[in-house]
């Protein structure tokens, strides 16, 4: 039971940070020799807003599991809904033979680690709570 509780604490955190990491790594992308640095700068710096909000709601799940993971779910759906459409209508445009199976390749890839680590978070969070009750009602 210990190991699963410290699997369910460090898992979330885990998958949050590569995932997060994974979304900064995208801002990369804005690096072009043939626009200034200056330019470049900037588009990076738009490019990681979502990474940034993303660390500061990590901190939050850190601190409050069941808040942070509710609204990393939240996040996930959210991202998993944007990203998907995003995706099928340009994949439709460009003909693809398959926008249905790319685009949920693609919302697998970036919103569903953040579903998986809320989901969790608050597992986490309950497991926690539980303990607490146990040795509560030992003590009593």
């Amino acid at each position: 039971m210990k190991t699963l509780k410290l699997l369910v604490y460090w898992l979330p955190r885990i998958i949050s940070i590569l995932a997060i990491g994974f979304i900064l790594l995208l801002g990369a992308d804005s690096f072009d020799p043939k626009i200034t640095l200056q330019d470049q700068l900037i588009g990076f710096m738009m490019h990681s807003i979502p990474g940034v909000i993303l660390i500061i709601i990590l901190a939050v799940a850190w601190k409050w599991e069941l808040i942070g993971g509710i609204i990393y779910v939240l996040v996930g759906i959210f991202f998993s809904v944007f990203i998907y459409l995003m995706n099928y209508h340009r994949l439709v445009m460009f003909k693809n033979p398959n926008p249905v199976g790319v685009a949920l390749g693609i919302v697998m890839i970036i919103g569903f680690p953040f579903i998986v680590s809320g989901g969790m978070f608050i597992w986490s969070h309950f497991l926690r709570e539980k303990q607490q009750l146990n040795q509560n009602s030992e003590i009593a």
